[in-house]
């Protein structure tokens, strides 16, 4: 079964990159795996302060992943399995990669103006030829129209 790995955000090109990986997922009768990622705070000097924090980043990565499940259960009867991912995001994306050998795309979105997100750069750059799946960089700046067009 072909796996669209898709990392979310509340960025709108990330739900751009996680429309059109799952439109191609139903097209293609396979799996959304959508990912959230939780940043190591910066180091602070009270653990507790520091603890809080990191609970804080977890609850909002796990409420977006509910109403991103909602939403693909509601719009296209996909239920994607989901993760919540500590550290550093292109680290984590890699070892996904390697966890879920199912993954046929990595599915990106790309912020509609200025420079492109983080990630975007990092899988587009100097290693891009040694990935095992290729990277789709869907364009922020698509409306439904012209996602549901292209996948």
């Amino acid at each position: 079964m072909r796996t669209y790995l898709v990392v979310i955000d509340e960025t709108p090109e990330a739900r751009v990159a996680l429309r059109f990986a799952s439109r191609r997922a139903v097209k293609t009768h396979g799996d959304v795996l959508v990912v959230a990622m939780v940043p190591r705070p910066d180091f602070v000097q009270w653990g507790g302060v520091q603890a809080a924090m990191e609970a804080e980043a977890l609850e909002r990565a796990e409420a977006l992943l509910t109403d991103v499940t909602g939403e693909l259960m509601s719009d296209q009867g996909l239920q994607p399995e989901i993760l919540v991912r500590k550290g550093e995001p292109a680290s984590a994306v890699r070892q996904i990669l390697d966890d879920y050998p199912a993954v046929c795309a990595l599915v990106l979105g790309a912020a509609p103006t200025g420079k492109p997100g983080p990630l975007v750069s990092h899988f587009t750059g100097a290693d891009a030829g040694q990935l095992r799946c290729p990277v789709m960089i869907i364009p922020g700046s698509l409306d439904d129209h012209a996602l549901d067009e292209l996948s």
